[in-house]
Protein backbone atom coordinates (compact mmCIF):
# COMPACT_ATOMS: atom_id res chain seq x y z
CA UNK A 1 0.00 0.00 0.00
CA UNK A 2 1.42 3.55 -1.15
CA UNK A 3 1.08 6.00 1.20
CA UNK A 4 1.51 9.85 0.00
CA UNK A 5 1.92 13.37 1.37
CA UNK A 6 -1.39 15.28 0.27
CA UNK A 7 -1.52 19.47 0.46
CA UNK A 8 -4.65 20.84 -0.11
CA UNK A 9 -4.85 23.44 -2.97
CA UNK A 10 -8.33 24.51 -4.03
CA UNK A 11 -7.74 26.08 -7.60
CA UNK A 12 -8.38 29.23 -8.16
CA UNK A 13 -11.01 28.84 -10.93
CA UNK A 14 -13.22 27.30 -8.38
CA UNK A 15 -13.20 29.74 -5.87
CA UNK A 16 -13.97 32.13 -8.17
CA UNK A 17 -17.33 29.94 -9.48
CA UNK A 18 -18.19 29.64 -5.95
CA UNK A 19 -18.15 33.63 -5.36
CA UNK A 20 -20.11 34.04 -8.64
CA UNK A 21 -22.87 31.51 -7.86
CA UNK A 22 -23.04 33.69 -4.42
CA UNK A 23 -23.44 37.11 -6.17
CA UNK A 24 -26.37 35.43 -8.48
CA UNK A 25 -28.22 33.69 -5.56
CA UNK A 26 -31.97 33.73 -6.54
CA UNK A 27 -33.91 34.32 -3.04
CA UNK A 28 -36.84 32.79 -1.85
CA UNK A 29 -39.38 35.12 -0.12
CA UNK A 30 -39.86 35.48 3.38
CA UNK A 31 -43.25 35.53 5.71
CA UNK A 32 -42.50 38.79 7.72
CA UNK A 33 -40.97 38.67 11.02
CA UNK A 34 -40.78 34.66 10.48
CA UNK A 35 -37.72 34.71 11.76
CA UNK A 36 -36.60 30.81 12.47
CA UNK A 37 -39.94 29.19 12.36
CA UNK A 38 -40.24 28.52 8.63
CA UNK A 39 -36.47 27.47 8.70
CA UNK A 40 -33.20 29.29 8.01
CA UNK A 41 -33.74 33.25 8.82
CA UNK A 42 -33.08 34.46 5.46
CA UNK A 43 -31.76 37.56 6.55
CA UNK A 44 -29.24 35.65 8.56
CA UNK A 45 -28.16 33.65 5.60
CA UNK A 46 -27.91 36.92 3.63
CA UNK A 47 -25.60 38.30 5.98
CA UNK A 48 -23.44 34.92 6.06
CA UNK A 49 -23.28 34.43 2.31
CA UNK A 50 -22.21 37.80 1.68
CA UNK A 51 -19.56 37.30 4.42
CA UNK A 52 -18.68 33.86 2.48
CA UNK A 53 -18.42 35.99 -0.98
CA UNK A 54 -16.89 39.32 -0.01
CA UNK A 55 -14.69 38.62 3.10
CA UNK A 56 -14.02 35.03 3.76
CA UNK A 57 -10.81 33.53 3.25
CA UNK A 58 -9.91 29.67 2.27
CA UNK A 59 -6.45 30.69 1.60
CA UNK A 60 -5.82 31.07 5.41
CA UNK A 61 -8.21 28.31 6.25
CA UNK A 62 -5.49 26.21 3.59
CA UNK A 63 -2.71 27.59 5.27
CA UNK A 64 -3.99 26.27 9.21
CA UNK A 65 -4.76 23.24 7.52
CA UNK A 66 -1.54 22.73 5.79
CA UNK A 67 0.36 23.29 9.06
CA UNK A 68 -0.78 19.26 10.01
CA UNK A 69 0.73 16.57 8.28
CA UNK A 70 -1.54 15.14 5.69
CA UNK A 71 -1.64 12.26 3.73
CA UNK A 72 -3.80 9.88 1.01
CA UNK A 73 -3.34 5.87 0.91
CA UNK A 74 -5.59 3.69 -1.15
CA UNK A 75 -6.70 0.78 1.09
CA UNK A 76 -8.83 -1.90 -0.41
CA UNK A 77 -9.50 0.26 -3.49
CA UNK A 78 -10.83 3.11 -1.86
CA UNK A 79 -8.93 6.42 -1.87
CA UNK A 80 -8.61 7.52 2.05
CA UNK A 81 -7.00 10.82 3.36
CA UNK A 82 -6.15 11.45 6.91
CA UNK A 83 -3.78 13.42 9.21
CA UNK A 84 -1.37 11.38 10.93
CA UNK A 85 0.05 13.62 13.51
CA UNK A 86 2.65 12.16 15.73
CA UNK A 87 2.85 12.51 19.47
CA UNK A 88 5.81 14.12 21.68
CA UNK A 89 5.82 12.33 24.53
CA UNK A 90 7.79 9.18 25.89
CA UNK A 91 5.58 7.04 24.63
CA UNK A 92 2.46 8.12 22.24
CA UNK A 93 -0.51 5.68 21.79
CA UNK A 94 -2.23 5.32 18.58
CA UNK A 95 -5.60 6.79 18.33
CA UNK A 96 -7.64 7.18 15.74
CA UNK A 97 -10.21 10.35 15.91
CA UNK A 98 -13.09 9.63 13.29
CA UNK A 99 -15.81 12.51 12.44
CA UNK A 100 -19.64 12.64 11.55
CA UNK A 101 -22.37 14.81 8.95
CA UNK A 102 -21.82 17.32 8.74
CA UNK A 103 -18.35 17.70 9.86
CA UNK A 104 -15.30 16.34 8.67
CA UNK A 105 -11.72 16.44 9.84
CA UNK A 106 -11.68 20.12 10.50
CA UNK A 107 -13.42 19.18 13.60
CA UNK A 108 -10.37 17.65 14.95
CA UNK A 109 -8.03 20.64 14.58
CA UNK A 110 -8.14 22.37 17.54
CA UNK A 111 -8.14 19.06 19.89
CA UNK A 112 -4.94 17.79 17.73
CA UNK A 113 -2.62 19.48 19.60
CA UNK A 114 -4.36 18.79 23.08
CA UNK A 115 -3.24 15.18 22.51
CA UNK A 116 -0.48 15.24 20.70
CA UNK A 117 1.65 17.66 22.50
CA UNK A 118 0.06 17.93 26.37
CA UNK A 119 3.14 19.22 27.65
CA UNK A 120 2.44 22.19 25.97
CA UNK A 121 -0.94 22.82 26.90
CA UNK A 122 -0.74 21.85 31.09
CA UNK A 123 -0.79 18.45 31.10
CA UNK A 124 1.22 15.59 31.39
CA UNK A 125 3.67 14.39 28.68
CA UNK A 126 3.03 10.84 29.80
CA UNK A 127 -0.54 10.82 28.06
CA UNK A 128 0.33 12.02 24.60
CA UNK A 129 -1.25 10.14 21.69
CA UNK A 130 -0.15 9.91 17.82
CA UNK A 131 -3.54 10.94 16.23
CA UNK A 132 -4.66 9.81 13.09
CA UNK A 133 -7.69 11.44 11.74
CA UNK A 134 -8.89 9.87 8.59
CA UNK A 135 -11.97 11.42 6.51
CA UNK A 136 -14.73 8.78 5.70
CA UNK A 137 -15.00 7.86 1.97
CA UNK A 138 -17.20 10.34 0.56
CA UNK A 139 -16.37 13.16 2.99
CA UNK A 140 -13.52 15.83 2.48
CA UNK A 141 -10.50 14.57 -0.01
CA UNK A 142 -11.12 11.06 0.15
CA UNK A 143 -12.84 9.35 -2.93
CA UNK A 144 -16.04 9.28 -2.91
CA UNK A 145 -17.57 5.99 -3.23
CA UNK A 146 -18.45 4.85 -7.04
CA UNK A 147 -20.63 2.13 -5.66
CA UNK A 148 -23.21 0.85 -3.47
CA UNK A 149 -22.27 -0.59 0.22
CA UNK A 150 -19.88 2.14 1.65
CA UNK A 151 -21.63 1.53 5.37
CA UNK A 152 -20.30 2.00 8.98
CA UNK A 153 -18.95 -1.30 8.91
CA UNK A 154 -17.08 -0.82 5.42
CA UNK A 155 -15.80 2.31 6.83
CA UNK A 156 -14.58 0.09 9.78
CA UNK A 157 -12.58 -2.54 7.75
CA UNK A 158 -10.93 0.40 6.18
CA UNK A 159 -9.88 1.81 8.62
CA UNK A 160 -8.46 -1.67 10.37
CA UNK A 161 -6.23 -1.74 6.99
CA UNK A 162 -5.03 1.95 7.31
CA UNK A 163 -4.09 1.47 10.64
CA UNK A 164 -2.30 -1.84 9.52
CA UNK A 165 -0.23 0.41 7.06
CA UNK A 166 1.05 2.74 9.57
CA UNK A 167 2.06 -0.32 11.53
CA UNK A 168 0.13 0.16 14.46
CA UNK A 169 -0.95 -3.48 15.98
CA UNK A 170 -3.48 -2.13 18.82
CA UNK A 171 -4.78 1.89 18.61
CA UNK A 172 -7.82 3.66 20.47
CA UNK A 173 -11.07 4.81 18.89
CA UNK A 174 -13.16 7.82 19.52
CA UNK A 175 -16.08 9.40 17.65
CA UNK A 176 -19.09 11.31 17.82
CA UNK A 177 -21.84 11.27 15.28
CA UNK A 178 -21.20 8.59 12.34
CA UNK A 179 -17.90 8.39 13.89
CA UNK A 180 -19.23 6.82 17.36
CA UNK A 181 -20.71 4.11 14.62
CA UNK A 182 -17.61 3.21 12.85
CA UNK A 183 -15.85 3.51 15.73
CA UNK A 184 -18.42 1.00 17.94
CA UNK A 185 -18.46 -1.48 14.41
CA UNK A 186 -14.84 -1.31 14.47
CA UNK A 187 -14.17 -2.46 18.58
CA UNK A 188 -17.46 -4.89 18.22
CA UNK A 189 -15.37 -7.20 15.34
CA UNK A 190 -11.76 -6.37 16.20
CA UNK A 191 -11.62 -6.33 20.00
CA UNK A 192 -7.89 -7.82 19.96
CA UNK A 193 -7.22 -4.74 17.96
CA UNK A 194 -8.54 -2.30 20.16
CA UNK A 195 -7.14 -0.65 23.43
CA UNK A 196 -10.41 0.96 24.27
CA UNK A 197 -13.54 3.07 23.16
CA UNK A 198 -14.20 6.41 23.53
CA UNK A 199 -17.31 7.62 22.39
CA UNK A 200 -19.35 11.31 22.79
CA UNK A 201 -22.12 9.84 21.08
CA UNK A 202 -24.34 6.59 20.75
CA UNK A 203 -25.08 5.84 17.59
CA UNK A 204 -28.51 6.25 16.47
CA UNK A 205 -29.15 2.68 14.94
CA UNK A 206 -28.18 0.74 18.11
CA UNK A 207 -29.93 -1.80 19.57
CA UNK A 208 -28.87 -4.05 22.24
CA UNK A 209 -31.07 -7.34 22.82
CA UNK A 210 -33.86 -7.53 24.01
CA UNK A 211 -34.98 -10.51 23.83
CA UNK A 212 -36.04 -13.35 26.45
CA UNK A 213 -33.28 -13.22 29.11
CA UNK A 214 -33.05 -9.51 28.94
CA UNK A 215 -33.54 -7.17 31.57
CA UNK A 216 -36.69 -5.37 31.25
CA UNK A 217 -36.56 -1.79 30.24
CA UNK A 218 -36.52 0.22 32.92
CA UNK A 219 -38.60 3.74 33.06
CA UNK A 220 -35.70 6.00 31.90
CA UNK A 221 -35.58 3.61 29.03
CA UNK A 222 -38.81 3.74 27.85
CA UNK A 223 -38.69 7.47 28.63
CA UNK A 224 -35.34 7.93 26.25
CA UNK A 225 -37.38 5.76 23.72
CA UNK A 226 -40.38 7.67 23.74
CA UNK A 227 -38.16 11.11 23.68
CA UNK A 228 -36.36 9.61 20.22
CA UNK A 229 -39.19 9.22 18.94
CA UNK A 230 -40.87 12.79 19.48
CA UNK A 231 -36.81 14.39 18.09
CA UNK A 232 -36.67 12.56 15.04
CA UNK A 233 -40.70 13.70 14.62
CA UNK A 234 -39.85 17.69 15.18
CA UNK A 235 -36.01 17.46 13.50
CA UNK A 236 -35.33 14.42 11.93
CA UNK A 237 -36.65 15.74 8.87
CA UNK A 238 -33.10 15.94 7.18
CA UNK A 239 -31.84 12.62 8.27
CA UNK A 240 -35.10 10.96 6.63
CA UNK A 241 -34.71 12.84 3.41
CA UNK A 242 -30.96 12.01 3.11
CA UNK A 243 -31.92 8.32 4.05
CA UNK A 244 -34.52 7.69 1.37
CA UNK A 245 -34.02 10.68 -1.24
CA UNK A 246 -30.25 11.92 -1.27
CA UNK A 247 -30.39 11.95 -4.82
CA UNK A 248 -33.11 14.18 -5.38
CA UNK A 249 -32.01 16.04 -2.27
CA UNK A 250 -28.46 16.68 -3.74
CA UNK A 251 -29.36 17.98 -7.25
CA UNK A 252 -30.69 21.52 -5.24
CA UNK A 253 -27.63 21.95 -2.74
CA UNK A 254 -25.32 20.58 -5.26
CA UNK A 255 -25.70 23.33 -7.46
CA UNK A 256 -26.41 26.33 -4.85
CA UNK A 257 -23.82 27.59 -2.57
CA UNK A 258 -26.42 29.09 -0.43
CA UNK A 259 -28.73 26.30 -0.47
CA UNK A 260 -25.57 24.13 0.85
CA UNK A 261 -24.52 26.98 3.49
CA UNK A 262 -27.97 26.77 5.02
CA UNK A 263 -28.58 23.27 5.28
CA UNK A 264 -25.39 23.13 6.92
CA UNK A 265 -25.18 25.61 9.35
CA UNK A 266 -28.56 24.92 10.48
CA UNK A 267 -27.23 21.84 11.76
CA UNK A 268 -24.85 23.89 14.04
CA UNK A 269 -27.35 26.51 15.30
CA UNK A 270 -29.59 23.39 16.15
CA UNK A 271 -27.13 20.88 17.66
CA UNK A 272 -24.04 22.87 19.75
CA UNK A 273 -24.80 24.82 22.81
CA UNK A 274 -25.28 27.94 21.37
CA UNK A 275 -28.83 29.19 22.60
CA UNK A 276 -29.94 29.14 19.18
CA UNK A 277 -27.08 32.28 18.28
CA UNK A 278 -24.65 30.29 16.34
CA UNK A 279 -22.18 32.69 16.31
CA UNK A 280 -21.83 32.52 20.13
CA UNK A 281 -20.16 29.41 19.57
CA UNK A 282 -18.92 29.53 16.15
CA UNK A 283 -17.15 32.31 14.40
CA UNK A 284 -18.53 33.16 10.42
CA UNK A 285 -15.12 31.81 9.71
CA UNK A 286 -15.40 28.84 11.64
CA UNK A 287 -18.67 28.32 10.09
CA UNK A 288 -17.89 28.88 6.66
CA UNK A 289 -14.05 26.64 6.17
CA UNK A 290 -17.21 23.73 7.21
CA UNK A 291 -19.25 24.43 4.12
CA UNK A 292 -16.74 25.67 1.87
CA UNK A 293 -14.85 21.95 2.30
CA UNK A 294 -18.09 20.30 0.91
CA UNK A 295 -18.44 23.08 -1.88
CA UNK A 296 -14.71 22.69 -2.97
CA UNK A 297 -14.69 19.25 -2.65
CA UNK A 298 -18.21 18.14 -4.56
CA UNK A 299 -19.27 15.84 -1.41
CA UNK A 300 -22.67 16.51 -0.24
CA UNK A 301 -24.28 14.01 -2.01
CA UNK A 302 -21.60 11.34 -1.39
CA UNK A 303 -21.95 12.65 2.35
CA UNK A 304 -25.32 11.74 2.68
CA UNK A 305 -25.35 8.65 0.66
CA UNK A 306 -24.50 6.91 4.51
CA UNK A 307 -27.78 7.89 5.66
CA UNK A 308 -29.19 5.24 2.82
CA UNK A 309 -26.83 3.38 2.78
CA UNK A 310 -25.82 2.06 6.66
CA UNK A 311 -29.25 1.41 7.88
CA UNK A 312 -28.95 -2.02 5.84
CA UNK A 313 -26.71 -3.54 8.65
CA UNK A 314 -27.39 -1.47 11.84
CA UNK A 315 -25.50 -1.89 14.77
CA UNK A 316 -28.11 -4.09 16.62
CA UNK A 317 -26.49 -6.78 18.76
CA UNK A 318 -27.87 -10.45 19.18
CA UNK A 319 -28.21 -12.49 22.68
CA UNK A 320 -24.40 -12.43 24.13
CA UNK A 321 -23.56 -9.81 22.00
CA UNK A 322 -21.31 -7.01 23.41
CA UNK A 323 -18.76 -4.44 22.93
CA UNK A 324 -16.36 -5.95 25.35
CA UNK A 325 -13.22 -3.53 25.08
CA UNK A 326 -13.08 -0.50 27.75
CA UNK A 327 -15.63 2.29 26.92
CA UNK A 328 -15.43 5.67 28.02
CA UNK A 329 -18.69 7.61 27.48
CA UNK A 330 -18.57 11.64 27.67
CA UNK A 331 -22.37 13.01 27.77
CA UNK A 332 -22.38 16.73 26.43
CA UNK A 333 -25.50 18.13 27.68
CA UNK A 334 -27.14 19.59 24.45
CA UNK A 335 -26.25 15.92 22.92
CA UNK A 336 -29.67 14.79 22.18
CA UNK A 337 -31.29 12.92 21.63
CA UNK A 338 -28.71 10.20 24.28
CA UNK A 339 -29.81 7.41 25.99
CA UNK A 340 -29.37 6.68 29.66
CA UNK A 341 -26.30 4.68 30.60
CA UNK A 342 -28.44 1.62 30.98
CA UNK A 343 -29.36 1.72 28.06
CA UNK A 344 -25.76 2.05 26.63
CA UNK A 345 -24.69 -0.62 29.23
CA UNK A 346 -26.45 -3.40 27.81
CA UNK A 347 -24.00 -3.76 24.97
CA UNK A 348 -21.21 -1.50 26.01
CA UNK A 349 -18.70 -2.28 28.28
CA UNK A 350 -18.61 1.07 30.14
CA UNK A 351 -15.82 2.18 32.47
CA UNK A 352 -16.25 6.08 32.65
CA UNK A 353 -18.98 7.91 32.16
CA UNK A 354 -18.57 11.56 32.33
CA UNK A 355 -21.31 14.45 32.38
CA UNK A 356 -20.23 17.57 30.82
CA UNK A 357 -20.94 20.51 32.32
CA UNK A 358 -21.85 22.51 28.62
CA UNK A 359 -21.48 21.38 24.81
CA UNK A 360 -23.59 19.72 22.41
CA UNK A 361 -22.93 17.67 19.22
CA UNK A 362 -19.92 19.06 17.72
CA UNK A 363 -18.06 18.16 21.07
CA UNK A 364 -14.06 18.51 19.38
CA UNK A 365 -15.10 21.82 17.84
CA UNK A 366 -17.30 23.01 20.91
CA UNK A 367 -15.40 22.42 23.66
CA UNK A 368 -11.90 20.57 22.49
CA UNK A 369 -10.37 21.06 25.94
CA UNK A 370 -13.70 19.33 28.24
CA UNK A 371 -13.10 16.40 25.58
CA UNK A 372 -9.26 16.17 25.50
CA UNK A 373 -9.01 16.47 29.04
CA UNK A 374 -11.73 12.83 29.26
CA UNK A 375 -9.73 11.09 26.26
CA UNK A 376 -6.40 11.70 28.31
CA UNK A 377 -7.78 10.50 31.76
CA UNK A 378 -9.78 7.51 29.89
CA UNK A 379 -7.01 5.74 28.40
CA UNK A 380 -4.17 6.60 30.78
CA UNK A 381 -4.51 3.42 32.93
CA UNK A 382 -5.45 0.96 29.34
CA UNK A 383 -1.54 2.19 28.09
CA UNK A 384 0.85 -0.56 28.40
Amino acid sequence: MSIERFQVAVPEAVLDDLRQRLERTRWPDEIPGAGWDYGFNLGYLQELTDYWRTRFDWRAQERRINSFPHFRATVDGAGIHFIHARGLGPDPAPLVLTHGWPGSFLEMLDILPLLTDPAAHGADATDSFDVIVPSIPGFGFSDRPAAPGMDTFRVADLWLGLMDALGYRRFGLQGGDFGANVSSRLAFLHPERVIGLHLNYIPGSYRPYLGPGSPPLTPAEQKSLQDDDAWYDADGAYAHVQRTRPQTLAVAIHDSPAGLCAWLVEKYREWADCGGEVERRFSKDELLAHVTLYWVTETFHASTRLYLESPKRPLHFGPGERITVPVGIARFPLEAPFPPREWVERAYNIVRWTEMPRGGHFAALEEPQLLAEDIRAFFRPLRQ
